[in-house]
C-alpha cells in the first residue's frame, strides 16, 4: 500500500509538471546515477575485465529491451492512430537515428575502451583522457533522447497517467545502466594515470548530455505531435546503434573461453527492462 501511494504521488506530482521539466527530472536521475558510479573510483583503482565486460553487456541488455517495448512499439502504435503507414514511419525513423549516431560516429574525436584504443572521429590533438569521454558522451545522447522523448509522449497520450508510468519506466532503466557505466568511464580513466577526484568529474561529467538531449527530444514532440512516433524511433535507432558498434564489440574483446561474462549481463540487463516496462508501462 505504501509503495502504491509513493508511486501514486510520484506520478501525480509529474503530471503537475511541463513536459521538458519532467524530462528534465527523469535525465536528472540518470545522469545522477552516472555519476554516482562514477563515484567508485573513489573506492577502486581497478575493475577485473570480467567485471567490466558483464557491465558492458548490462548497459546493451538494457538498451535493446528498452528500444522495443518502451520506443518502437509505442511509436507503432502512435503512428497507426495517426493515420500514417506505421512500418513506413518507424521503419524511417529507425534508420535516421541509426545514421545519426554513424554520422556523429564518424565526425566527434573520440577513443574507445577496448586493449587497442581505437581512435575514431575527425583528427584532434585533445588529450586522450577527454576522447575516452566523449566516446561513453556518443552513447549517453540516445539514453537521453529516449527519456525526454517518452515523458513529451505523456503529453498528447490518452492515458497520461499510464504513459508517464512509461516513461518513469525507461528513465529508471537508464538510470540502472548509467551506474554501471558511470563506473566504466571513471575507473579505466583513474588507471591512465587520473587523480581519483578528475576521473570522477570525467566520469560524471559523460552524463551531462542526457538532460540536454532529454529537453530537446521533449520540446520537439510536444511543438510537432507528428514527430512523436518518428522521434520514438529515432531514439530506439540511435540505441542499437551504439549496442552494435560500441557495447557489444567492447565487452566481447577477450578470450573466447571469458565472453559468456557479457551474454549474462546482457540477458540481465534485458530481463530487467523488459520487467520495468511490462510493470510499469
Amino acid at each position: 500500500m505504501f509503495e502504491e501511494d509513493g508511486v501514486f504521488i510520484i506520478t501525480s506530482w509529474l503530471l503537475s509538471l511541463e513536459a521538458w521539466q519532467q524530462a528534465l527530472v527523469g535525465t536528472g536521475f540518470t545522469y545522477f546515477m552516472t555519476a554516482l558510479g562514477a563515484g567508485l573510483v573513489f573506492f577502486f583503482k581497478e575493475i577485473k575485465k570480467d567485471i567490466l565486460n558483464m557491465m558492458l553487456g548490462f548497459a546493451a541488455g538494457v538498451m535493446i529491451a528498452a528500444s522495443f517495448w518502451s520506443l518502437l512499439d509505442p511509436a507503432i502504435k502512435q503512428a497507426e492512430e495517426n493515420g500514417s503507414i506505421a512500418w513506413l514511419v518507424v521503419s524511417f525513423g529507425f534508420g535516421l537515428g541509426g545514421l545519426f549516431l554513424y554520422i556523429a560516429d564518424k565526425t566527434l574525436p573520440h577513443m574507445h575502451f577496448g586493449p587497442n584504443h581505437e581512435k575514431e572521429g575527425l583528427p584532434s590533438h585533445l588529450k586522450r583522457t577527454i576522447l575516452l569521454v566523449f566516446s561513453i558522451t556518443l552513447h549517453n545522447i540516445p539514453e537521453g533522447l529516449a527519456v525526454g522523448v517518452a515523458f513529451g509522449a505523456a503529453n498528447s497520450a490518452d492515458d497520461p497517467k499510464k504513459a508517464v508510468l512509461a516513461a518513469i519506466s525507461v528513465a529508471l532503466g537508464i538510470g540502472i545502466q548509467n551506474f554501471p557505466e558511470g563506473a566504466a568511464v571513471s575507473i579505466p580513466l583513474r588507471q591512465e594515470n587520473l587523480s581519483r577526484k578528475k576521473a570522477f568529474l570525467y566520469g560524471q561529467a559523460s552524463g551531462i548530455v542526457e538532460p540536454i538531449a532529454g529537453i530537446i527530444g521533449a520540446v520537439l514532440v510536444t511543438k510537432v505531435t507528428l514527430l512523436l512516433p518518428y522521434a520514438l524511433a529515432f531514439a530506439a535507432g540511435a540505441m542499437i546503434y551504439v549496442v552494435v558498434e560500441e557495447l557489444i564489440p567492447e565487452a566481447q574483446q577477450t578470450v573466447t573461453s571469458e565472453r559468456h561474462f557479457a551474454v549474462f549481463g546482457l540477458m540481465l540487463g534485458f530481463i530487467i527492462m523488459m520487467i520495468l516496462d511490462v510493470a510499469l508501462g
